[in-house]
């Protein structure tokens, strides 16, 4: 679990995050949403460490990121791991060698072990007999499978996904959707992601944290979204007519459920 409290940040004087907090739980998706500027990006940074906050407290699983020295930073970012918005592989490493890249840095594993992880995670995430091939060689949703791979390399309690569908097609983003959810349920990883996917929402949503110009908005789960009588929440999400339409049979089947 990740707690944020009460997070603070500006950049020359200029308020980025104001006041933030939330609940982000183990074995959940949890997302960041937001328009373009609203301090999503800045407040996964802030999680993560890569940005220091102003004030305000992280907590994973009840330490204070903000207050550990150096040497328990480092030992509590092996057990992060991160899928970059654009996969951010190693062109000159092929699936195999990108895919053990975190094992070489991190662990003393001897190679026969690391080829036999690097295996398994390429198996998990459908990608067997794909070590040889390179990035140039691999299709835009494969290369999201080995990033995820590399991910969950080094068995992280923290998955962080950063625009995970960025680029690809609607079938593609909905595959990728559902691997996420079930590697995060089934070795009940806290993730956390940002996105602007609208389909990743309504799919993943176990909890929902909306950002709307630095401070929180709104925060629910997928259920509560089509519900939700926050307006700027519902213009930043049904923008479209097709959304709209979507969001109200939405409502009728989840009444027709309850009845």
């Amino acid at each position: 679990m990740i707690e944020i409290k009460n997070i603070h940040k500006s950049f020359n004087g200029k308020v980025i995050l104001d006041d933030v907090s939330g609940v982000m739980e183990s074995g959940k998706i949890n997302l960041i949403i937001g328009s373009s500027g609203s301090g999503k990006t800045v407040l996964m940074k802030c999680i993560i460490g890569l940005i220091q906050v102003d004030s305000g407290q992280i907590l994973y699983d009840g330490r204070n990121f903000t207050e550990l020295d150096d040497k328990d930073k480092k030992e509590l970012r092996t057990q992060i791991g991160m899928l970059f918005q654009g996969s951010a592989l190693f062109d000159s490493l092929n699936v195999e060698q990108n895919v053990m890249f975190p094992l070489d840095m991190f662990t003393n594993m001897t190679l026969s072990e690391k080829k036999k992880r690097v295996n398994e995670v390429l198996d998990r995430v459908n990608l067997k007999d794909s070590n040889r091939k390179y990035p140039a060689e691999i299709s835009g949703g494969m290369k999201k499978r080995v990033a995820l791979a590399r991910a969950i390399v080094l068995n992280p309690k923290y998955l962080f996904c950063d625009e995970p569908n960025s680029g690809l097609d609607p079938l593609t983003s909905l595959v990728i959707d559902r691997l996420i959810i079930e590697i995060t349920k089934e070795f009940n990883i806290t993730t956390v992601m940002n996105t602007h996917d609208m389909n990743t929402v309504m799919e993943s949503g176990d909890y929902i944290l909306y950002l709307y110009k630095g401070k929180k908005q709104w925060e629910g789960n997928k259920e509560d979204i089509i519900f939700s009588k926050d307006q700027t929440l519902n213009d930043f999400i049904f923008a479209s007519e097709f959304l709209k339409d979507a969001k109200h049979m939405r409502m009728i089947e989840a009444k027709q459920a309850k009845s």
